[in-house]
């Protein structure tokens, strides 16, 4: 730099001083500017392990503005990488997500079957974060891309539902306290899984009575359709005869003369004898029938108090096992509603895991058209107090405690929750509405709407469905509510991306 800066003064030496000195300032400015540029591209951050013995991961922190992603355990950091983000226009959206997918060795059918090794997904319209070339700057087409070596390590210490923060700036999760945050009770913890195994035997012997009781029903009803198929035939010439007494009586008021009155009473008087026989074979037949007809009346009502049953065990059963959850919550300034999500566990026809999504209700925010930000408060890990949480603001409208003092979460929900609320669960407050990718195989999905979303733009958006379900923890609610989305998923597995 002075041997360009000796060179260059040399060659004015007969200019005025002031346009030397200029020159050399204009000189030495590009110069420092070309330099740091080389040095942001060529000079990424290094991969870093922290010096102590690593817990499993509970969230990942992605810095767009650094090009960093910091995981983080129970006690603090643990791994920190450069990563490559999304380019201007395919930029990776700012926001809350979870990982929904791994995949060791990943294709993408949406980028020519580009390698994506050690994938976790954290949306169904294929946003990762995954191995890949990190040339120091962002360069991805929206995803968040590691180094090989460090996503490969990664892979096997993480798990579905872990967190994935992506910050526009840097953020790392300090502690926090605050008396709004869930604290668990011990005794509800301790009685869980005993109260969890009772109910779940309970809804099991539901279940086949149910099932009993629905074959029982369906027995009685076999052997009393040929009666009922009788009675129907006698009510048929019941109606017949009814019908030919009407038209007799009214022939008879139409006769004229003596000889036509004579033949309309006769008819009449047949008429009126065919009335009297069928009601008496239909009164006999109801009669004998009586007690089978009651017993098929009886099974319908046994079938359908099982089936109640069923619903209410199996119900039951779902909440105390969901207990044993870690249970996530989201409160939204936009749509001033609090969601509620746990993982299931169980497989999705079309990939993923299915997420309870049973609570929706309204929420009491204060000033509610102020700005709240963006807050993900995380409990890390049990403590003497209950458990210990910590705040990771990626928006920063009002701090983290100024948040939390402007709302009101309902006393019914708290009662559902807090109780057995345990490590990693999570209470996310955001001036954002809930994304369009959060669907019954997703945590939260939430983007920041004041950072570029190209990343999402350039995809397609995976199905949209309803955030909470009344029947949704059962087996026959879920699988009837999505089935019409399924060929729909179908196609987000195979070739989205």
């Amino acid at each position: 730099m002075v041997n360009r800066l000796a060179t260059a003064q040399g060659s004015v030496i007969r200019r005025p001083a002031a346009i030397v000195t200029l020159g050399a300032v204009a000189a030495l400015t590009a110069l420092t500017a070309d330099t740091l540029a080389t040095q942001a591209r060529s000079a990424p951050s290094e991969e870093a392990t922290a010096p102590r013995t690593a817990g499993e991961p509970i969230m990942a922190i992605v810095s767009i503005k650094t090009q960093q992603v910091t995981f983080y355990d129970a006690d603090g950091w643990i791994l920190r990488a450069p990563v490559s983000t999304g380019v201007t226009g395919r930029e990776t959206p700012a926001g809350i997500f979870a990982v929904l997918e791994k995949d060791k060795d990943h294709h993408s059918s949406m980028y020519d079957d580009a390698w994506m090794p050690h994938m976790h997904r954290i949306t169904w319209n294929g946003l990762a974060l995954h191995g890949g070339p990190l040339p120091g700057y962002a360069a991805s087409h929206g995803c968040v891309r590691m180094p090989f070596g460090f996503a490969e390590k990664l892979f096997n210490k993480t798990r579905i539902g872990m967190r994935v923060i992506i910050s526009p700036n840097d953020a790392a999760p300090v502690e926090i306290f605050h008396p709004a945050l869930l604290m668990p009770n011990a005794e509800a913890i301790a009685a869980a899984p005993v109260r969890a195994d009772a109910l779940a035997r309970e809804a099991a012997e539901a279940t086949k009575a149910a099932d009993e009781a629905k074959k029982a029903a369906a027995r009685v009803a076999r052997e009393t359709a040929p009666l009922m198929a009788s009675l129907r035939k006698l009510q048929s010439l019941k109606t017949r005869a009814d019908a030919e007494l009407a038209f007799a009586d009214k022939a008879l008021a139409a006769a004229k003369t003596d000889q036509a009155k004579a033949r309309a009473e006769e008819r009449r008087q047949k008429a009126t004898s065919r009335v009297a026989e069928a009601g008496m074979q239909l009164d006999t037949a109801t009669a004998d029938a009586k007690s089978r007809l009651d017993a098929d009346v009886a099974a319908k009502d046994a079938a359908k108090a099982a089936e109640t049953k069923k619903a209410a065990t199996a119900k039951a059963a779902n909440e105390t096992k969901l207990a044993l959850e870690p249970v996530s919550i989201f409160i939204s300034r936009a749509t001033q509603k609090l969601y509620v999500r746990r993982n299931t566990h169980k497989r999705s026809p079309d990939g993923g895991e299915v997420f309870d999504a049973s609570i929706e209700v309204p929420v009491t925010i204060r000033n509610p058209d102020k700005p709240i930000g963006t807050h993900v408060l995380t409990a890390m890990a049990h403590n003497e107090a209950g458990l210990r949480w910590t705040a990771v603001t990626i928006d920063d409208a009002d701090d983290a405690k100024d948040a939390l003092d402007r709302i009101t979460i309902p006393l019914d929900v708290l009662d559902r929750i807090a109780p057995t609320v345990l490590p990693r669960s999570s209470i996310i407050v955001s001036d954002e509405p809930l994304s369009s990718e959060t669907n019954y195989r997703t945590e939260f999905v939430a983007v920041l709407s004041n950072q570029p979303q190209g990343g999402f733009i350039t995809r397609r958006p995976s199905t949209s469905v309803n955030f909470a379900r009344g029947d949704f923890r059962s087996g026959a609610g879920f699988f009837s509510f999505f089935q019409g989305n399924w060929g729909h998923g179908d196609r987000m597995r195979r070739g989205w991306w």
